[in-house]
């Protein structure tokens, strides 16, 4: 079970991990109406080193992503949710439409998107790899999305 942090703090709690010699992976998404498919995919994120990191967009962000009537769940909630995994060892908020300022204050190890995204369009690949890290797509469980689930919610009323 993880924690939700500031920036400054996952910027403190980093530096500390990669002194003591810890592959840092980090992630990011919306996580709205969390389901199996982001529960698999944290998991196998996870398994790509020791310390999971989790980019959440803040509601502002999910909105623009997503449009209206999207976050479903306010940000707070959705930080908690996903902090509580067991996969996820911190969990931090961004504003920005995209998680480049957060992985430039993470410098993680590994970074990792769903295979929706190509590796050379992953945000924040130049970063990483020119650190020597890696960037990983994951396989997305079939038939699992928030957007499938709001859509058979709408279609049932």
């Amino acid at each position: 079970m993880g924690d939700v942090v500031s920036r400054q703090q996952l910027v403190t709690v980093c530096a500390r991990l990669r002194r003591e010699g810890k592959r840092i992976v980090f992630t990011n998404g919306c996580f709205d109406l969390l389901h199996l498919g982001h529960v698999d995919y944290l998991k196998r994120a996870k398994s790509l080193g020791d310390v999971l990191v989790v980019g959440l967009n803040d509601d502002a962000s999910v909105h623009r992503l997503k449009g209206p009537p999207r976050p479903i769940m306010p940000q707070a909630d959705r930080a908690a949710v996903v902090a509580a995994l067991a996969s996820v060892d911190y969990t931090c908020l961004f504003a920005e439409d995209t998680p480049l300022e957060l992985i430039t204050a993470v410098q993680p190890d590994v970074l990792v998107k769903g295979s929706d995204w190509a590796v050379d369009a992953v945000v924040g690949k130049e970063l990483v790899e020119g650190r020597g890290g890696t960037v990983k797509t994951i396989e997305f469980l079939p038939n699992r999305s928030t957007t499938g689930i709001i859509a058979k919610i709408r279609e049932s009323h």
